[in-house]
Protein backbone atom coordinates (compact mmCIF):
# COMPACT_ATOMS: atom_id res chain seq x y z
CA UNK A 1 0.00 0.00 0.00
CA UNK A 2 1.63 3.24 -0.85
CA UNK A 3 1.52 6.06 1.44
CA UNK A 4 -0.60 8.28 -0.75
CA UNK A 5 -3.67 5.60 -0.23
CA UNK A 6 -3.26 4.83 2.91
CA UNK A 7 -3.69 8.79 3.61
CA UNK A 8 -6.87 8.94 1.64
CA UNK A 9 -7.82 5.52 3.58
CA UNK A 10 -7.51 7.25 7.02
CA UNK A 11 -9.03 10.64 5.78
CA UNK A 12 -12.03 8.54 5.57
CA UNK A 13 -12.10 8.04 8.99
CA UNK A 14 -12.39 12.23 9.16
CA UNK A 15 -15.49 12.02 6.95
CA UNK A 16 -16.99 9.57 8.73
CA UNK A 17 -16.22 11.45 12.37
CA UNK A 18 -18.03 14.53 10.93
CA UNK A 19 -21.10 12.62 11.06
CA UNK A 20 -20.79 11.67 15.13
CA UNK A 21 -22.95 14.82 16.22
CA UNK A 22 -25.45 14.41 13.89
CA UNK A 23 -25.89 10.40 14.66
CA UNK A 24 -25.59 11.65 18.26
CA UNK A 25 -28.48 14.25 18.25
CA UNK A 26 -30.59 11.81 16.85
CA UNK A 27 -29.93 9.11 19.17
CA UNK A 28 -32.00 10.31 21.55
CA UNK A 29 -31.04 11.00 25.74
CA UNK A 30 -28.72 7.94 26.23
CA UNK A 31 -26.51 8.95 28.82
CA UNK A 32 -22.59 8.88 27.39
CA UNK A 33 -20.88 6.11 28.73
CA UNK A 34 -24.19 3.86 27.74
CA UNK A 35 -23.80 5.38 24.25
CA UNK A 36 -20.00 4.21 24.30
CA UNK A 37 -20.54 0.59 25.28
CA UNK A 38 -23.47 0.50 23.06
CA UNK A 39 -21.44 1.71 20.02
CA UNK A 40 -18.21 0.43 20.77
CA UNK A 41 -19.87 -2.76 21.18
CA UNK A 42 -21.29 -3.09 17.49
CA UNK A 43 -17.61 -1.10 16.19
CA UNK A 44 -16.22 -4.55 17.88
CA UNK A 45 -18.05 -6.66 16.33
CA UNK A 46 -17.73 -5.03 12.61
CA UNK A 47 -13.88 -5.65 12.62
CA UNK A 48 -14.94 -9.51 14.11
CA UNK A 49 -17.74 -9.71 10.78
CA UNK A 50 -14.26 -10.43 8.68
CA UNK A 51 -13.00 -13.19 10.65
CA UNK A 52 -15.87 -15.42 9.67
CA UNK A 53 -14.16 -15.82 6.35
CA UNK A 54 -11.12 -14.69 7.03
CA UNK A 55 -10.01 -16.82 10.63
CA UNK A 56 -6.26 -15.28 10.42
CA UNK A 57 -7.18 -11.83 11.60
CA UNK A 58 -8.15 -13.12 15.37
CA UNK A 59 -4.13 -13.97 15.58
CA UNK A 60 -4.27 -10.33 15.64
CA UNK A 61 -5.47 -10.38 19.46
CA UNK A 62 -2.38 -11.83 20.88
CA UNK A 63 -0.47 -8.97 21.12
CA UNK A 64 1.62 -7.71 24.32
CA UNK A 65 0.21 -5.96 26.90
CA UNK A 66 1.77 -2.44 25.66
CA UNK A 67 -0.01 -2.84 22.82
CA UNK A 68 -3.19 -3.45 24.65
CA UNK A 69 -2.43 -0.89 27.17
CA UNK A 70 -1.66 1.66 23.70
CA UNK A 71 -5.40 0.72 22.24
CA UNK A 72 -7.32 1.26 25.34
CA UNK A 73 -5.82 4.06 26.61
CA UNK A 74 -6.44 5.68 22.75
CA UNK A 75 -10.15 4.73 22.78
CA UNK A 76 -11.48 4.32 26.28
CA UNK A 77 -9.40 7.10 28.07
CA UNK A 78 -9.90 9.63 25.44
CA UNK A 79 -13.73 8.91 25.85
CA UNK A 80 -13.64 9.01 29.25
CA UNK A 81 -11.58 12.07 29.51
CA UNK A 82 -13.89 13.77 27.07
CA UNK A 83 -16.83 12.91 28.93
CA UNK A 84 -15.41 14.23 31.98
CA UNK A 85 -14.25 17.74 30.33
CA UNK A 86 -18.01 18.17 29.43
CA UNK A 87 -19.27 17.31 32.81
CA UNK A 88 -16.97 19.97 34.46
CA UNK A 89 -16.54 22.42 31.80
CA UNK A 90 -18.40 24.82 29.61
CA UNK A 91 -18.95 22.35 26.66
CA UNK A 92 -17.67 24.76 23.66
CA UNK A 93 -14.34 25.36 25.90
CA UNK A 94 -14.09 21.81 26.67
CA UNK A 95 -14.24 20.80 22.43
CA UNK A 96 -11.78 23.69 21.67
CA UNK A 97 -8.93 22.41 24.16
CA UNK A 98 -9.42 18.92 23.16
CA UNK A 99 -9.51 19.96 19.80
CA UNK A 100 -5.52 20.64 19.94
CA UNK A 101 -4.96 17.40 19.28
CA UNK A 102 -4.48 17.47 15.32
CA UNK A 103 -2.00 20.26 16.05
CA UNK A 104 -0.10 17.69 18.41
CA UNK A 105 -0.20 15.13 15.85
CA UNK A 106 1.88 17.80 13.64
CA UNK A 107 3.89 18.72 16.51
CA UNK A 108 4.60 14.79 18.07
CA UNK A 109 5.06 13.20 14.51
CA UNK A 110 8.30 15.28 14.24
CA UNK A 111 10.17 12.92 16.97
CA UNK A 112 9.32 10.03 14.85
CA UNK A 113 12.50 8.28 13.12
CA UNK A 114 12.39 8.59 9.53
CA UNK A 115 9.53 11.30 9.60
CA UNK A 116 12.60 14.65 8.03
CA UNK A 117 11.39 16.67 11.06
CA UNK A 118 9.00 19.16 11.83
CA UNK A 119 8.04 20.95 8.50
CA UNK A 120 7.18 24.70 7.90
CA UNK A 121 4.38 23.79 5.86
CA UNK A 122 2.46 21.33 8.00
CA UNK A 123 3.06 23.40 11.04
CA UNK A 124 1.67 26.35 9.60
CA UNK A 125 -1.08 24.58 8.05
CA UNK A 126 -1.88 23.50 11.34
CA UNK A 127 -1.84 26.25 12.55
CA UNK A 128 -4.11 27.48 9.98
CA UNK A 129 -6.71 25.42 10.73
CA UNK A 130 -6.50 25.57 14.33
CA UNK A 131 -7.47 29.23 13.84
CA UNK A 132 -10.17 27.92 11.61
CA UNK A 133 -11.84 25.59 14.56
CA UNK A 134 -11.09 29.03 16.79
CA UNK A 135 -13.97 30.66 14.51
CA UNK A 136 -16.05 28.20 14.55
CA UNK A 137 -16.30 28.11 18.27
CA UNK A 138 -16.52 31.19 18.55
CA UNK A 139 -19.31 31.64 16.39
CA UNK A 140 -20.98 29.77 18.93
CA UNK A 141 -20.95 32.67 21.41
CA UNK A 142 -18.17 33.92 23.15
CA UNK A 143 -15.77 31.79 24.99
CA UNK A 144 -15.47 32.34 28.82
CA UNK A 145 -12.27 30.54 30.78
CA UNK A 146 -13.32 29.91 34.13
CA UNK A 147 -11.30 29.16 37.25
CA UNK A 148 -14.25 26.97 38.34
CA UNK A 149 -14.09 25.01 35.79
CA UNK A 150 -10.03 24.20 35.47
CA UNK A 151 -10.57 20.56 36.11
CA UNK A 152 -12.70 20.18 33.29
CA UNK A 153 -10.40 21.80 31.06
CA UNK A 154 -7.21 19.78 32.17
CA UNK A 155 -8.97 16.71 31.07
CA UNK A 156 -9.83 18.27 27.78
CA UNK A 157 -6.31 18.98 27.47
CA UNK A 158 -5.39 15.67 28.98
CA UNK A 159 -7.83 14.50 25.74
CA UNK A 160 -5.61 16.33 23.25
CA UNK A 161 -2.67 14.65 24.89
CA UNK A 162 -3.92 11.17 24.89
CA UNK A 163 -5.16 10.99 21.69
CA UNK A 164 -2.63 12.20 19.16
CA UNK A 165 -0.32 10.30 21.77
CA UNK A 166 -2.63 7.01 20.57
CA UNK A 167 -2.20 8.09 17.04
CA UNK A 168 1.52 8.95 16.68
CA UNK A 169 2.76 5.74 18.48
CA UNK A 170 0.28 3.64 16.81
CA UNK A 171 3.33 4.55 14.08
CA UNK A 172 5.68 3.06 15.95
CA UNK A 173 4.11 -0.24 16.29
CA UNK A 174 2.94 -0.34 12.63
CA UNK A 175 3.51 -4.05 12.15
CA UNK A 176 0.56 -5.00 14.70
CA UNK A 177 -2.11 -5.87 12.70
CA UNK A 178 -5.71 -3.09 12.00
CA UNK A 179 -8.05 -6.40 13.30
CA UNK A 180 -6.46 -5.57 16.80
CA UNK A 181 -8.39 -2.19 16.67
CA UNK A 182 -11.46 -5.08 17.06
CA UNK A 183 -10.28 -6.33 20.48
CA UNK A 184 -9.52 -2.37 21.70
CA UNK A 185 -13.40 -1.54 20.41
CA UNK A 186 -14.64 -3.97 22.62
CA UNK A 187 -12.36 -3.95 25.48
CA UNK A 188 -13.49 0.34 25.26
CA UNK A 189 -17.63 -1.13 25.13
CA UNK A 190 -16.29 -3.34 28.65
CA UNK A 191 -15.42 -0.67 30.20
CA UNK A 192 -17.94 1.54 29.12
CA UNK A 193 -20.61 -0.52 30.36
CA UNK A 194 -18.82 -0.68 33.83
CA UNK A 195 -18.96 3.03 34.32
CA UNK A 196 -22.49 3.24 32.62
CA UNK A 197 -23.66 1.12 36.01
CA UNK A 198 -21.49 3.17 38.44
CA UNK A 199 -22.26 6.75 37.17
CA UNK A 200 -25.22 7.03 34.66
CA UNK A 201 -28.62 5.46 35.00
CA UNK A 202 -29.75 3.65 31.74
CA UNK A 203 -32.03 5.54 29.35
CA UNK A 204 -32.54 3.07 26.02
CA UNK A 205 -33.44 4.67 22.60
CA UNK A 206 -36.64 5.39 21.72
CA UNK A 207 -38.16 4.36 18.45
CA UNK A 208 -36.90 2.90 15.24
CA UNK A 209 -35.04 6.25 14.49
CA UNK A 210 -33.01 6.38 17.52
CA UNK A 211 -32.22 2.71 17.64
CA UNK A 212 -30.70 3.27 14.17
CA UNK A 213 -28.96 6.42 14.94
CA UNK A 214 -27.29 4.37 17.57
CA UNK A 215 -26.43 1.73 15.11
CA UNK A 216 -24.89 4.28 12.32
CA UNK A 217 -22.73 5.46 15.12
CA UNK A 218 -21.62 1.91 15.70
CA UNK A 219 -20.87 1.27 12.19
CA UNK A 220 -19.24 4.26 10.97
CA UNK A 221 -17.81 7.32 13.74
CA UNK A 222 -17.68 4.48 16.63
CA UNK A 223 -16.28 1.71 14.15
CA UNK A 224 -15.02 1.94 10.75
CA UNK A 225 -13.32 5.36 11.73
CA UNK A 226 -10.96 3.87 13.81
CA UNK A 227 -9.88 0.60 11.47
CA UNK A 228 -9.47 3.41 8.93
CA UNK A 229 -7.63 5.94 11.13
CA UNK A 230 -5.05 2.97 12.03
CA UNK A 231 -4.12 2.52 8.22
CA UNK A 232 -3.90 6.32 8.08
CA UNK A 233 -0.99 6.88 10.90
CA UNK A 234 0.50 3.69 10.24
CA UNK A 235 1.11 3.83 6.79
CA UNK A 236 -0.01 7.06 5.50
CA UNK A 237 1.51 10.99 5.58
CA UNK A 238 0.14 11.31 9.64
CA UNK A 239 1.09 15.19 9.70
CA UNK A 240 -1.31 16.10 6.95
CA UNK A 241 -3.84 13.50 8.36
CA UNK A 242 -3.54 15.42 11.83
CA UNK A 243 -3.70 19.09 9.59
CA UNK A 244 -7.13 17.30 7.76
CA UNK A 245 -8.61 16.34 11.14
CA UNK A 246 -9.39 20.23 11.54
CA UNK A 247 -12.00 19.77 8.56
CA UNK A 248 -14.13 17.29 11.38
CA UNK A 249 -15.27 19.92 13.38
CA UNK A 250 -16.38 22.17 10.19
CA UNK A 251 -17.90 19.44 8.71
CA UNK A 252 -19.86 17.93 11.15
CA UNK A 253 -21.45 22.11 11.65
CA UNK A 254 -22.68 21.76 7.78
CA UNK A 255 -24.08 18.44 8.26
CA UNK A 256 -25.99 19.74 11.03
CA UNK A 257 -27.03 22.87 8.94
CA UNK A 258 -27.99 21.01 6.33
CA UNK A 259 -30.36 18.64 8.79
CA UNK A 260 -31.42 21.50 10.43
CA UNK A 261 -29.82 21.21 13.93
CA UNK A 262 -28.18 24.42 13.40
CA UNK A 263 -27.83 27.17 11.53
CA UNK A 264 -25.61 28.80 9.09
CA UNK A 265 -23.25 31.84 10.31
CA UNK A 266 -20.46 33.79 8.71
CA UNK A 267 -18.31 32.20 11.35
CA UNK A 268 -19.02 28.81 9.78
CA UNK A 269 -17.83 29.93 6.01
CA UNK A 270 -14.79 31.36 7.78
CA UNK A 271 -14.14 28.44 9.26
CA UNK A 272 -13.99 26.16 6.54
CA UNK A 273 -12.46 28.82 4.20
CA UNK A 274 -9.40 28.89 7.02
CA UNK A 275 -9.58 24.82 7.12
CA UNK A 276 -9.64 24.25 3.47
CA UNK A 277 -6.42 27.19 3.22
CA UNK A 278 -4.57 25.23 5.70
CA UNK A 279 -4.96 21.77 4.32
CA UNK A 280 -3.28 23.52 0.70
CA UNK A 281 -0.76 24.67 2.63
CA UNK A 282 0.15 21.87 4.08
CA UNK A 283 0.35 19.74 1.09
CA UNK A 284 2.67 21.61 -0.33
CA UNK A 285 5.21 19.81 2.38
CA UNK A 286 5.05 16.90 0.37
CA UNK A 287 4.77 13.33 1.31
CA UNK A 288 5.96 12.21 5.05
CA UNK A 289 8.47 10.13 3.30
CA UNK A 290 10.42 10.18 0.06
CA UNK A 291 9.60 7.09 -0.16
CA UNK A 292 6.15 7.89 -0.90
CA UNK A 293 4.17 5.58 -3.04
CA UNK A 294 6.83 2.90 -3.14
CA UNK A 295 5.09 1.35 -0.18
CA UNK A 296 5.64 0.38 3.48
Amino acid sequence: MTTRTATLIGSGAILLWSLLALFTAASGAVPPFQLAAMTFLVGGLLGCASWIVRPSGLAALRQPLPVWALGIAGLFGYHALYFAALRLAPPAEAGLISYLWPLLIVLFSALLPGEGGLRAAHLAGALIGLAGVVTLFLGRGSLSFESAALPGYAAALACAFLWSGYSVLSRRVGAVPTDAVAGFCLATAALSLICHLAFETTVWPQGPAQWAAVAALGLGPVGAAFYLWDIGVKRGDIRLLGVGSYAAPVLSTLILVAAGYAPATWSLALACALIVAGALVATRAGPAQEAAGSGR
